[in-house]
């Protein structure tokens, strides 16, 4: 069983924490607050006070051998710099840490984050997309150019083939998936000959302003 550790239990890592648990996972909380460790507990294998600023405390709690560590230690920056020093020394694997600004997230990288996360960022981002465009229902970024959607199709899709509607060459995206809500399921990479029908999303890869460019079209 994989295994992690939550450094910082404030609402990012209380539910990181417990979202991993959940999962299965074994998952070990840290914080140097004895409230946040009482609320955690009932949700995680092991929840600890300590000082993870301490480096000899992350040894003893055999932090090293952990498959990743997320450090979540709120606006205190020096902290969690030091912590991601330490655990870059111990040689943890995957080193997933919060930043408040870009100045820090670059800093945390250069000391040995794996991942870098801006959570308030991230949500707001995401909020604001699903507000201005209704018709994606999730998006996953592949760096600068490239996103993978889940798309609501357009009306003029509606009882054509994927033949018909030549997605590919008229829109430069791809269709990779279609997930069909009645009866509910997943068609991978699906024929030329599928048909949409009004109760599918499509799930289609491409450049963003490929994407924007089909969005426009419901």
């Amino acid at each position: 069983m994989k295994n992690y550790a939550v450094i910082g239990l404030g609402n990012f890592g209380h539910f990181m924490a417990r979202f991993l648990a959940a999962r299965g996972l074994e998952v070990i909380a840290i914080d140097t607050d004895e409230a946040q460790i009482e609320r955690i507990k009932p949700f995680v294998e092991k929840a600890v006070i300590a000082d993870a600023t301490n480096k000899e405390v992350l040894e003893r709690l055999g932090v090293g051998d952990m498959d990743a560590v997320i450090v979540s230690v709120g606006e205190r920056v020096d902290t969690s710099i030091l912590i991601t020093l330490y655990l870059k020394e111990l040689k943890v694997r995957q080193i997933i840490a919060k930043a408040i600004s870009e100045d820090h997230g670059k800093i945390l990288h250069i000391i040995g984050a794996t991942d870098v996360v801006f959570p308030e960022r991230d949500v707001a981002a995401k909020i604001a997309e699903t507000l201005a465009n209704p018709n994606i229902l999730d998006t996953l970024s592949l760096g600068p150019d490239y996103s993978v959607v889940q798309l609501v199709p357009p009306q003029q899709f509606l009882h054509k083939t994927l033949r018909e509607l030549d997605i590919r060459n008229r829109y430069n995206v791809h269709v990779i998936a279609v997930k069909e809500y009645v009866p509910e399921n997943i068609i991978a990479v699906p024929s030329p000959d599928y048909t949409i029908k009004d109760s599918d999303v499509l799930l289609v890869i491409g450049k963003q302003e490929d994407i924007d460019a089909l969005r426009k079209l419901t």
